[in-house]
Order: C-alpha cells, then structure tokens, then sequence
C-alpha cells in the first residue's frame, strides 16, 4: 500500500510542478502571446472536437450507404445459370 500512496503522491507532485511552471508562464507572457495562446486554445476546444464529429458522422453514413449497396448487389439475380 505504500508504493501506490507514494505512486500517487508522486504523481501529485509533477502535476503540481507542471501547473506552477505554466502559471508561471502565463504570468511571463505579453498580452499579446496571451491572446494568441487563448486563440489557440479556443481552436483546439471548439474546431476540433467540431471535425471528429463531422469524420464520424460522413465515416458512419459511408459505412451505411456500403452495407446497402452491398446488399442490393448480393439480392441481384446473377446472369448465369446454374449447373445440373
């Protein structure tokens, strides 16, 4: 049991280091890089999740769309006749 508290208080702590080094870094920053930064993330929050959306939903339709052509071309009578 001590190697997970220490597991987790260690993980604790680099999460900790990491958020203070980036307020750090927000605090450093010009207002201009701050907006370019918010830009960057209001893109990545709203267009990106917007995109995976979209390929699932045109990945899914062409899928559907597949499987009914598919099936049409199996219920298809074939030219050939059969063999006796």
């Amino acid at each position: 049991m001590d190697k997970v508290t220490a597991l987790f208080n260690e993980i604790f702590e680099a999460f900790m280091r990491t958020l203070r080094f980036g307020v750090g870094l927000i605090g450093r920053m010009s207002p201009q890089a701050l907006l370019g930064a918010a830009l960057v993330l209001a893109f990545i929050c709203s267009i990106l999740p917007l995109a995976l959306v979209l390929f699932a939903v045109f990945l899914l339709l062409k899928l559907a769309v597949g499987v009914c052509v598919i099936g049409m071309r199996r219920q298809r009578a074939t030219p050939y006749k059969d063999v006796e």
